[in-house]
C-alpha cells in the first residue's frame, strides 16, 4: 500500500461514465494546485470513487483510474470500489470508513470544488472546527441549479428543523471534517441512501462537534443520474425513520 495521504476525497458515482474520467482528471490537477494555495508542498491525497449501482461503463472506468493512478508517485493516489447496489448513502459511509486521510472531503462528481476543499482544510487544520457544510441556502451561496431542486432543498431542510430542531441551512452535498473527531458519529447513523448526509450532520451537531457553514457556488454540469419525482417516497420514509431514532431514541 502506498504512503497514507492526508486528505481523502470522498465521491459517491452513479452511472457517471460520461464525466468520471474528465472529472477526476480536472480533480488531479486542481489537487496539485491546492498544495501552493495552502502553503504545504507535501500534502498528500486520495480520491476514493465509491460506485454505487451503476448500468453502464462506470465500474470499468473507476477501476482504470484506480489502476493509472493507484500508486500514488506523485501524492494524488486514485482508489475505487463498487458497492453494487444503488445507495448513495451506503457507499459516502463505506468510503469515509475507507478513508485513510486525516481529513475527509465529501464530494459530488459533478462538482468537484477544490475552493471549497481550500476553504474547508483551512478552517480543520487551524482546529477552528471539527466539521464543515458546504451550503447551498445560507446568505453569499449562489445556487443555479433548476428552480425545483432549489426549491426541493428548501422543502427538506425545512422539514429537518421541523422534525429534528436543525439549526443550518443545509445538509446534503459538500462536507469536510476530521476524520478520527467525526468516524463515532458515523458508526452511530442509520440512515443510508438519500438521507445518510443528513443524519450525518445532525448527528454531528447533537454529539457537541463544532459544525461550520460556508457558502458554495453550485450550477449543474448534467442532469440528475436519479429522477427526483421516484425519490420523494423513499426521502419521506427515511426522514420518519430518522425523526424515530434520533429525537424519540427509537431503535433502527
Amino acid at each position: 500500500m502506498s504512503q497514507a495521504p492526508d486528505v481523502s476525497i470522498v465521491i459517491p458515482v452513479y452511472n457517471e461514465e460520461g464525466i468520471l474520467r474528465e472529472a477526476v482528471t480536472a480533480l488531479r490537477a486542481g489537487l496539485a494546485s491546492l498544495r501552493g494555495a495552502l502553503g504545504d508542498p507535501t500534502l498528500r491525497f486520495e480520491i476514493l470513487i465509491a460506485e454505487n449501482g451503476s448500468s453502464d461503463r462506470t465500474v470499468e472506468i473507476a477501476e482504470h483510474l484506480a489502476a493509472e493512478h493507484g500508486h500514488g508517485d506523485d501524492g494524488i493516489e486514485v482508489r475505487a470500489f463498487s458497492l453494487g447496489e444503488p445507495n448513495y448513502g451506503k457507499a459516502l459511509r463505506r468510503g469515509i470508513l475507507e478513508a485513510r486521510g486525516r481529513w475527509v472531503l465529501c464530494e459530488e462528481i459533478d462538482l468537484c470544488d477544490t475552493d471549497f476543499h481550500r476553504r474547508a482544510l483551512e478552517l480543520l487544520r487551524a482546529g477552528d472546527c471539527e466539521f464543515v457544510v458546504g451550503s447551498k441556502a445560507m446568505k453569499g451561496a449562489s445556487d443555479q441549479r433548476p428552480l425545483f431542486r432549489r426549491a426541493a432543498t428548501r422543502v427538506i431542510n425545512g422539514m429537518l428543523r421541523v422534525a429534528l430542531d436543525f439549526r443550518g441551512t443545509d445538509t446534503h452535498g459538500l462536507k469536510a471534517f476530521d476524520r478520527d473527531a467525526v468516524l463515532p458519529v458515523v458508526e452511530q447513523c442509520v440512515i443510508d441512501r438519500d438521507l445518510f448526509a443528513s443524519e450525518l450532520v445532525i448527528r454531528a451537531g447533537r454529539e457537541g462537534l463544532r459544525v461550520l457553514e460556508i457558502p458554495v457556488r453550485l450550477a449543474e454540469k448534467r442532469p440528475p443520474a436519479i429522477n427526483l419525482v421516484k425519490r420523494v417516497p423513499r426521502v419521506l420514509s427515511g426522514l420518519a425513520r430518522l425523526t424515530w431514532v434520533i429525537r424519540f431514541d427509537g431503535k433502527p
